[in-house]
């Protein structure tokens, strides 16, 4: 895109040009996304979105007003957007992997020798279109070359021979809830903490799963740590009545990869095959997904009275998943899992 230097601009043009982006910036717009849509220099934005924030609309306005010279310049602004945008604090030595205020602020010490309180910290960020949001968490041993392998050439691979072999993918994987889990908030008058009355006993059921990308879930629960014959018995209920291979995708548990499973999926004579995910990629199983569901939507939202009420209570709640099948399929749609579809 050719760059709009504003030289064939009149003063009025350029003054609502001005002030139409530091609105749409302030309304939460990338401020590069924005100055790329009326096709100015990048560093332009941040000169403006300074001079906004030391004199209001008035000093985007095509007379200059006078006013105390800005702390921090259009091109440091730009600067500390890709900082935060693209990098973490590990990588300029700080010990907190999150972007806070307090961690910004000594950035700017160090890199520009800007003295910023955190209040100004804040509307700054604000003027760059930054909001605070939860971020998620990778494993640091996942190594993505494997991510991208698997998902360029191996998940490719494994769909297209399902497809010549007539078989289902299935994502498989096992998971643990404990009684004293739960989750969500709860209306109560301001300094009225309320009380939910549970059981203190603690107690957990594990459970395994299986699903597919067109709403299919098989599942067993146990209260028996997950072992090679508690794994192959639910191998065995996955296949019990297919009339068509089944590929199921694990993870690289030990179990999963034992001697003993082995030999029961050789067995099988093409029955059932296993794949493995790369490792320390949970965002890829959309069966973990599933569980979340479970935990945190139905199970983690109810009180416990006894061992006997809490399995009937998750039982409950993954035969309810089983009978809607759309839900499973909404779970492929989000940006890790869609290359499952």
């Amino acid at each position: 895109m050719k760059v709009n230097d504003g030289r064939r601009l009149s003063h009025e043009a350029l003054e609502q040009i001005r002030i139409t982006c530091v609105k749409r910036v302030e309304a939460g717009e990338s401020p590069e996304v924005v100055i790329k849509s009326v096709g100015f220099e990048r560093s332009r934005i941040y000169t403006w979105l300074v001079a906004y924030r030391e004199g209001g609309i008035e000093a985007l306005k095509a007379k200059k007003l006078l006013g105390r010279p800005a702390k921090i310049t259009g091109s440091q602004m730009q600067s500390l957007y890709r900082i935060i945008a693209s990098e973490t604090p590990l990588q300029y030595k700080f010990s907190f992997a999150l972007w806070t205020c307090g961690i910004i602020r000594e950035l700017l010490k160090q890199q520009y020798k800007i003295h910023l309180s955190e209040v100004s910290i804040g509307r700054l960020l604000k003027k760059l279109g930054l909001t605070r949001q939860k971020p998620l968490f990778r494993a640091y041993q996942q190594d993505p070359e494997k991510v991208q392998h698997y998902l360029n050439t191996e998940y490719p691979k494994i769909k297209k021979l399902a497809k010549q072999n007539g078989a289902s993918i299935y994502f498989g994987d096992e998971a643990s809830i404990r009684s004293d889990y739960h989750s969500g908030t709860t209306w109560a008058p301001k300094g009225d903490t309320p009380i939910v009355k549970t059981t203190g006993a603690r107690f957990r059921v594990n459970m395994i799963s299986a699903v597919s990308a067109k709403g299919e879930m098989r599942f067993m629960l146990t209260e028996k740590s997950t072992t090679a014959d508690l794994f192959i018995e639910f191998l065995g209920r996955l296949i019990k009545g297919a009339d068509h291979p089944i590929y199921l995708i694990l993870d690289g548990h030990p179990v999963h990869k034992s001697k003993r499973v082995k030999d029961y999926i050789t067995s099988l004579e093409g029955k059932l095959v296993l794949f493995f995910l790369p490792g320390y990629s949970p965002e890829l199983n959309p069966d973990e997904n599933v569980w979340g569901y479970v935990k945190h939507h139905i199970v983690g939202k109810k009180a416990v009275t006894g061992p006997d009420q809490f399995y009937t209570l998750v039982l409950g709640a993954l035969r309810k998943i089983q009978r809607l099948p759309q839900l499973i399929r909404n779970i492929y749609l989000s940006n890790d899992l869609r290359y499952a579809m």
